[in-house]
């Protein structure tokens, strides 16, 4: 059995024939601004840019929706832990506990600016290809053993999981059901071994594939990129929307204003 690629998010829109350094270098900006923004309304900007963007990677709503439900429930911990345990003037009471408004408005913030920085990696890294991000962080200046060890990475993941759908398969084919008893557990943990060795002979058998290939402690980077006019373009317009955001950031938090 072949590794099934990692999944990535399926895009249509322009952003998706962006330059991959042009994204990845814009997510990151994004992510800066966004995180050392001060007011609850610039956050909302931010967050509203960060949809805009999903909207224009033509991502689906079902997609988004399913890979922020595992961020959601850890911000449902922070909206429902944070108010109480941050000192300040009160909001309301709850017998003995008391909640602060500065711990609602920093659960708020906390909620805005980890939603606006996931959506516009989602738009904007989460539609290349695992391949391709390595890639262009190489083009980008990122050390070569990090590169390496992220694509590394990326083909072990593919090799586990295909590892783990062909021993589950054969535990199927054995009539195993996974009950809640001693056997079940024995059986998992029995799983979880040979999982691990059977990893380790495939990393083994890639390495020496490699070697046999001629690889010496580096990979060369085959993709041949050419910035086009349209990514000078989209460079430009998103220099100006975060120059906005941070403009909007300290108009908001002026005194009177």
């Amino acid at each position: 059995m072949t590794a099934a690629p990692i999944p990535h998010l399926a895009g249509s829109g322009w952003i998706v024939a962006r330059d991959p350094r042009l994204r990845v270098g814009a997510a990151l900006a994004f992510a800066l601004i966004t995180v050392g923004l001060d007011h609850p309304g610039s956050t909302a900007a931010a967050l509203g840019l960060a949809l805009g963007l999903a909207l224009a990677a033509g991502l689906k709503a079902r997609d988004l929706v399913r890979r922020l439900l595992a961020l959601e429930g850890f911000m449902l911990i922070v909206l429902l832990t944070l108010p109480f345990t941050t000192p300040g003037a009160s909001w309301f009471e709850l017998g003995s506990l008391r909640a602060s408004t500065v711990g609602r408005d920093l659960a708020l913030m906390i909620l805005l600016k980890a939603n606006a920085v996931v959506l516009a990696l989602m738009a904007l890294v989460g539609t290349l290809e695992p391949v391709a991000l390595g890639q262009a962080l190489g083009r980008l200046g990122v050390p070569d053993k990090l590169t390496h060890l992220l694509l590394m990475t990326i083909r072990q993941i593919h090799l586990i999981h295909a590892e783990f759908i062909r021993l589950r398969q054969a535990m199927r084919a054995r009539a195993f059901v996974p009950r809640t008893d001693r056997h079940t557990w024995r059986a998992y943990g029995w799983l979880m071994g040979m999982l691990l060795v059977r990893s380790l002979a495939r990393a083994e058998r890639l390495m020496d594939a490699m070697r046999c290939r001629g690889f010496r402690g580096r990979l060369y980077r085959l993709d041949t990129p050419h910035w086009q006019p349209g990514d000078t373009l989209a460079a430009l317009s998103l220099m100006i929307l975060l120059g906005a955001l941070a403009w909007l950031d300290h108009d908001l938090g002026l005194p009177g204003v």
